[in-house]
């Protein structure tokens, strides 16, 4: 823990800001197949925390530009027993963003009946790709990550720590999705280019300092 954000492991502090990045205010972020901020959903403090409410429509965020490949960091902080994720290339046909968009999973491991199996622990590619073992990041505080997507490559870190590397296009990982619920979305994992999702699942999350750099 360092200024109250859990970094794990090398490489120290938060992860080292490029000159490339373009940070991502609540300004340019919408509701999903929306207009607008969905403010009956959705709090922001001081200008960058954005905090699902608890209790509220389960509203997701949109970012307002697409991308294809990508570094997304970002810190969230998730409440005892919560659950939230970050998913990406997104495309809005779909009724719901996990029905595109693989999902990098934000968990509390050590109370959500979600983390018995490892497919769906904080920082899987969600009910697809298992992280490596990784120490527990502290519940309440604030935690450094990063997602990175190049051509069908993804990486999650947590921490400082890199805990999932995989390509989605590698033939038993598609053998995997077709056994899920995911097989019935034929475009789930196979879109190049789409839009960051923020997960509204109930609980309140936040997050912040959220900064994107394309590749």
């Amino acid at each position: 823990m360092q200024g109250n954000v859990f970094t794990g492991g090398p490489p120290p502090g938060r992860f080292a800001q490029n000159l490339d990045e373009e940070p991502l205010p609540p300004t340019l972020w919408r509701a999903y197949r929306g207009e607008g901020f969905p403010l009956d959903s959705w709090q922001v403090h001081d200008d960058d925390v954005m905090q699902a409410i608890s209790g509220a429509p389960a509203v997701d965020l949109v970012s307002a530009e697409r991308y294809a490949d990508f570094v997304l960091d970002f810190e969230w902080a998730l409440p005892a027993g919560g659950n939230s994720g970050v998913l990406y290339r997104v495309h809005e046909s779909a009724s719901a963003a996990w029905q595109s968009g693989p999902e990098m999973q934000l968990l509390d491991d050590t109370r959500h009946p979600d983390a018995r199996e490892p497919v769906t622990r904080c920082g899987s590619v969600y009910g697809i790709a298992p992280p490596a073992p990784f120490p527990l990041p502290p519940i309440g505080g604030f935690v450094a990550s990063r997602i990175v997507v190049r051509g069908w490559h993804v990486e999650h870190w947590l921490g400082g720590r890199l805990v999932l590397s995989c390509d989605l296009d590698e033939g038993g990982l598609r053998a995997r999705i077709a056994d899920t619920k995911f097989a019935e979305f034929p475009n789930f994992a196979r879109e190049r280019e789409g839009h960051i999702v923020l997960q509204h699942h109930g609980a309140a999350v936040r997050f912040r300092r959220l900064r994107i750099r394309r590749l």
